[in-house]
Order: structure tokens, then sequence, then C-alpha cells
């Protein structure tokens, strides 16, 4: 191929990134809007000037728009993901596992201040559509994963609470189930959106919370 052919060959993708962004931004704009039940694709498409076929070559599915929204909004700037490289990154130069539990309550509240406008959309979309039920029950499953992660940091770093299970001592999979309840979008949600809480104060807490629970 030369030069000539892969530049239209960039252009073209580039293109179609850019279609995408607009489709998705659209989609996220009307579901907030809307909320998901009365968000069309028809009116996804008006409000992102293509055809509704486009949205299905592009993006796909009402569900994965959905699941669009969530991934964009998640990946903007101050709202990094759970474990992003970065993250991991910093939890692997942490010295001790009190470092490790700031990092990741730090991360979960960024990420969950972030995205609890379009979570909300997706806990409504998960009664009425089950292709988001399913793509909710990954993304739990997915968070649960990425804990048990922090858990394994946490024992090399001998911080997790050692000893027998049942009399005090924490596996990998309890601390990670710990973790998972703890900083769960719908705690934030409850705590912060329906009770008030300012932002700090769920940190503050998610923090005192995960301390006591773990070490």
């Amino acid at each position: 191929m030369d030069s000539g052919e892969n530049g239209v060959v960039r252009r073209r993708a580039a293109q179609a990134a850019s279609t995408r962004a607009e489709i998705v931004m659209a989609a996220g704009k009307l579901m907030l809007e809307r909320g998901y039940v009365g968000t069309s694709v028809s009116a996804i498409a008006g409000e992102a000037g293509v055809v509704v076929q486009t949205i299905y070559n592009s993006v796909g599915s009402k569900a994965e728009l959905l699941a669009a929204v969530l991934d964009r909004v998640a990946a903007e700037p101050g709202a990094p993901a759970l474990l992003s490289g970065a993250t991991r990154e910093r939890i692997a130069a942490a010295r001790t596992a009190t470092e490790v539990i700031r990092i990741v309550a730090r991360s979960s509240a960024l990420v969950n201040e972030r995205t609890s406008g379009i979570l909300r959309i997706v806990s409504e979309a998960a009664v009425v559509d089950p292709d988001v039920g399913e793509f909710e029950q990954k993304r739990d499953a997915a968070r649960l994963h990425g804990f048990g992660e922090v858990a394994t940091a946490l024992r090399e770093k001998r911080g997790l609470r050692a000893g027998l299970i049942y009399s005090g001592g924490l596996s990998d999979h309890e601390a990670a189930a710990a973790m998972w309840a703890l900083a769960h979008p719908h705690t934030f949600r409850t705590l912060v959106l329906s009770l008030g809480w300012s932002t700090e104060a769920y940190l503050n807490w998610l923090e005192k919370s995960l301390l006591a629970a773990l070490l």
C-alpha cells in the first residue's frame, strides 16, 4: 500500500472515530436528560446528526451505547479507572499497606463521583433491558477482580489482616469482597446523592472503613 492509500485509510479511521465519539456523547446527553427508556436510538441519531444504521455499525445496540457512555465518562481526566496503569504503578510503588488503601480509596471516590449520573441510568436500565443487566453484572465481576489484585498487593506488603479466617483473619477473596462492598457505586450514591454527604466526607469515611476492615 503506497503512502497515498495509507493516508486515505488514516483519514477514514479518524472520521470513524470522530463519528463514534459524537454518537456516544449524544447518547450520554440524552440518557441523562430523558433516562434510558425515554431515549430512543432514533433520537440519539438525530442528536448526533447521523442515520440510525450508522449507530449500529459504529457502536452497536442501545445497551452497547450505554456501555460506551460509561467507559467514556470513566476515562475522562480526574476519574481514573480503579486499576488503571497509573493506579497499578502507584500501588506497586507504595511502601505500606496503609498507603495502598489510601490510593484505592481516592481512586474509587473519583470514579464514583464522575460516573454517578450514568451509573444511575445503568441501574434503571438493567430492570428493563436484559442486555444491560448482563453488562452490569460483568462490570461488578470486573470490579471484584480488580479488588482481588489490591488484596494480593496488601498481603505482599504484609498489611492484610493475618491469622486463621475463623479467628478474624481475612482471605484474599474476603478482603476483595469487603472492598467491593464499601467502595461500590451504590454506596456512594446513597451516602452522597441521597443523604447529602460531601465527596470529601465520603472519601474520609471510605478510607477509615477500609483501614478498619482490612488491616
